[in-house]
């Protein structure tokens, strides 16, 4: 994979390619070494968050890493040196018994999530596993100093289901800002934000930031919204198959401008919010800081899997529909490639890309506060798309 990397206020990035920028380095030395709880280790930031907090020149690194998520540590994950937990976080019990334990964490990542049927029951579920988790932590880790929450852009537009749920949701109108009013109607990105402002109410000197990325380019086969790792398997089984590699999505989405989060862009601005004075207790949009439009980015991916460009014929269809008999084939693929073992229904998200690529908005979102307050952090959206498949590729997880 072909790594890019910048100077961002209180530290240097992992990457190879540096671009140094005459900044102050504002981050606060502190004589114990940080402790990270991440919670959604394998999944599409947390996998970044583990390859990133143990390097040495990690702001306030390297740190020494929990890295909590619901299975066995898969195959396919990075060879990084995280103390992995299997926890359900969902039950309180185990919960409980295993994070209770974690006395030295000073900072911790949120980084996970469910999906459910209604928005409603992800309010629910969602918000009893953060509770869970700070139930556990809170009590015992003595030198918790600070929390990330990771949210997300339907903090701007509402969930999947609020347009049919109620038809006067409207969302805001992009480019997205931090100071926009919450929507009316559940959403479990409020829910877990007013759980967090409960906690920092009752821990002394606990401080949070919040993080809003918009689609996320990275990496993890376990990722429930992982449009990269999804269209790569739609390319490899369109290849294998021999079908057209026809775009799915919507005229509009294909010429119009949007933005995307890369997963590392994310974990630095996580990082660089849990050691920057100036950061504390804020909101911050993560995004790319450039736009683009998916039919370049199908071009790009065509080239990738060597696969004929195909002009949009100005009609979309449906991913999920399309692919809901392709188990066998993603199987055969996998074998006949010597991949690492994965579940279709995992690595292809179908409903997802559906609804990334049928929006019915504009998305872009705003970076100004975030530089306002030190982050400079960026990426070149193009070189990220292919990095990452890329990555996927080396990870034996696409042929």
């Amino acid at each position: 994979m072909s790594w890019y990397s910048w100077w961002w206020t209180g530290s240097i990035g992992p990457r190879e390619r540096r671009v140094e920028q005459n900044v102050e380095n504002l981050e606060v030395k502190s004589e114990k070494q940080r402790v990270a709880l991440v919670i959604g280790i394998t999944g599409i930031v947390g996998n970044s968050l583990a390859e990133i907090l143990p390097l040495p020149d990690t702001s306030g690194g390297p740190w020494k890493v929990y890295g909590v998520a619901r299975r066995p540590k898969p195959e396919w994950a990075e060879d990084t040196p995280v103390q992995y937990i299997q926890c359900d976080v969902l039950n309180r019990e185990e919960t409980l018994e295993k994070i209770s334990a974690l006395k030295d964490v000073t900072t911790l990542f949120w980084v996970c999530w469910v999906n459910r049927q209604t928005e409603e029951q992800n309010c629910e579920d969602n918000g009893r596993m953060f509770i869970n988790v700070l139930d556990a932590l809170l009590p015992n880790a003595k030198s918790l100093k600070h929390i990330c929450l990771q949210t997300g852009g339907k903090h701007y537009i509402g969930p999947a289901a609020s347009g049919a749920r109620n038809r006067n949701i409207q969302p805001h109108e992009s480019p997205y800002h931090e100071e926009l009013p919450r929507l009316p109607g559940p959403n479990f990105y409020y829910t877990l934000e007013d759980i967090l402002f409960d906690a920092a109410k009752k821990k002394k000197r606990l401080t949070w930031s919040i993080h809003r990325p918009t689609v996320i380019f990275g990496f993890s086969p376990w990722s429930l919204m992982n449009i990269i790792g999804t269209l790569c398997v739609y390319a490899a089984i369109c290849k294998y198959e021999g079908l057209p590699f026809k775009f799915p999505g919507s005229k509009n989405v294909w010429e119009q401008l949007v933005d995307a989060s890369d997963a590392e862009l994310i974990a630095e601005q996580e990082i660089w919010a849990s050691t920057n004075p100036y950061a504390k207790n804020q909101a911050f949009n993560c995004a790319n800081g450039d736009v683009f439009r998916w039919k370049k980015m199908w071009k790009l991916m065509a080239e990738k899997f060597e696969l004929e460009v195909l002009a949009y014929e100005g009609e979309g269809f449906s991913l999920t529909e399309a692919m809901k008999d392709k188990s066998l084939v993603w199987d055969a693929i996998v074998k006949e490639n010597n991949l690492c073992p994965t579940e279709f229904e995992e690595v292809g998200n179908w409903w997802f890309a559906d609804r990334i690529l049928n929006a019915p908005s504009e998305n872009v979102n705003s970076m100004n506060k975030s530089k306002e307050h030190g982050f400079f952090g960026f990426r070149n959206s193009e070189s990220s798309f292919l990095s990452w498949i890329d990555k996927m590729k080396a990870s034996r997880i696409i042929p």
